[in-house]
């Protein structure tokens, strides 16, 4: 069942669409994803932390969530 997957990371007020890709191996620990997706999800969350849309971005489709009050 390997392939792309979207993973969402959700800080503060922005959630972050990031694409990532899965691979099947022999082990017990599969699908996994790589050692560079893994530092991609951690640069876009600590992008969002920070408020840098634009690195955000750069990796990730990026949203504002607003709250809606009926």
């Amino acid at each position: 069942m390997a392939g792309k997957q979207i993973k969402y990371i959700h800080e503060g007020q922005y959630v972050a669409e990031v694409e990532i890709e899965l691979v099947d191996s022999d082990t017990g620990w599969s699908p996994t994803m790589s050692l560079e997706d893994a530092y991609q999800l951690d640069d876009v969350r600590e992008a969002l932390k920070q408020g840098d849309l634009a690195t955000a971005a750069k990796n990730a489709t990026v949203y504002e969530m607003k709250r809606i009050t009926l």
